[in-house]
């Protein structure tokens, strides 16, 4: 039953999935890029080293001889990981999964020309002349990405031609990995975006948590709740959607497939294969297992019966406003402790950028409860917790 897992990224998303992993007595080795990443703090052992250099993630590989690879990043040279899976190593889900949803290109050509799916309109460019021309041909408003970022970096909304050259450099600039090159969508005018947390299981069906809705900010998470509120009708269609990618991409785990919903219906936006941001929300022991949990039994081959909502959650994030290499301080959070049915969670990231992702604060309610007003207490907590 006890694994050796080798964990590719350590954020705060990887220190949660070690704490669960910890908790079923698994073995697990966090990498990353830095020293004293998040999940480095509760694991076996920690390698520091960057995953885009092959060789190094090679060696890594070589020296743990894990029983499962665990990539909870995108910066990963991730062709590597074809080697491992042919050699028997379990890469989470598969290395088939982990290689197409790590490069927005393939994923969406998966999407929208192999399967089928409802997703805006949108063309790639190499060079800015081919970003201008994809513009005439999408309009504006367009969103603008790298093909391979995170936390919404390099993502910016483009309003006018006069926009284009700033979203160009924005872009280039958030680029993760050796990949240069942009995709240019049509702006999908949306009600509002939320995230279908799917589990797929070796040895049963696949599940789906009740959706969460979020807010982003530049591509960026800021909150999230459980449940959204979508019809049944939209819920099957997302559903239906998110069964058909997972199994096209093979393997077993907890998916992020996220969607926007609009008056047109519900549009395939991205999919992340491994715990979801937006998830976090479940931190409030929303369901019976939080998405760590759930991506925790998926990949051990452990059943899971049924997802099922027993309370209503929010998730807002507490965010640093200063760049230091010191160590960050915390003050506010016994205001935020003495509130009823809250829970606060410090990261325990060691240095701060403008806008880092430092804490998150969860809270919940009897179901029925206002969704609403959940989340506004939420937000009003974690805007109590100062980062200085």
């Amino acid at each position: 039953m006890t694994k050796k897992i080798l964990l590719l990224g350590s954020g705060e998303l990887g220190k949660e999935f070690v704490i669960a992993a910890k908790r079923l007595g698994q073995y697990v080795v966090a990498c990353d890029s830095y020293k004293g990443a998040p999940a480095m703090q509760v694991a076996d052992e920690y390698e520091v080293f960057n995953m885009l250099d092959g060789d190094a993630l090679d060696a890594a590989v070589r020296k743990h001889q894990p029983d499962l690879i665990v990539p909870e990043i995108e910066a990963i040279r991730t062709e590597r990981l074809y080697h491992w899976e042919e050699r028997g190593i379990q890469v989470v889900p598969s290395a088939r999964a982990v290689n197409y949803t790590m490069n927005r290109k393939a994923i969406r050509d998966l999407a929208a020309k192999e399967l089928g799916l409802r997703t805006a309109r949108y063309f790639y460019a190499k060079t800015f002349d081919e970003l201008k021309k994809a513009s005439e041909v999408i309009g504006f408003p367009c969103v603008v990405k790298p093909l391979m970022s995170s936390s919404g970096k390099g993502q910016s909304v483009v309003r006018s031609a006069d926009d284009l050259q700033h979203a160009w450099e924005y872009g280039c600039s958030g680029s993760r990995g050796d990949i240069k090159e942009l995709i240019i969508e049509e702006f999908i005018h949306f009600d509002s975006e939320f995230t279908l947390l799917t589990v797929t299981q070796k040895n049963g069906p696949t599940l789906f948590c009740p959706p969460v809705g979020h807010v982003q900010i530049s591509g960026d998470y800021r909150e999230s709740y459980q449940p959204a509120a979508l019809t049944e009708d939209q819920l099957k269609e997302a559903q239906h959607m998110a069964d058909k990618v997972t199994k096209a991409l093979t393997g077993y785990g907890i998916w992020g497939v996220e969607f926007f919903l609009s008056k047109d219906g519900v549009y395939f936006s991205e999919l992340s294969p491994r715990p979801h941001d937006t998830g976090m929300v479940t931190l409030a022991n929303t369901q019976q297992l939080n998405e760590f949990e759930l991506h925790l039994y998926a990949v051990l081959g452990l059943p899971i019966p049924e997802i099922k909502l027993e309370r209503i959650g929010a998730s807002a994030v507490i965010l640093s406003p200063i760049a230091s290499q010191e160590k960050p301080n915390y003050r506010g959070e016994e205001e935020v402790c003495v509130l009823p049915n809250t829970y606060l969670r410090i990261f325990g990231k060691p240095t701060t950028r403008k806008n880092r992702r430092m804490g998150v604060v969860v809270c919940y309610a009897p179901l029925g409860s206002d969704v609403n007003a959940l989340r506004d207490k939420c937000k009003a907590a974690a805007a109590k917790v100062e980062v200085y």
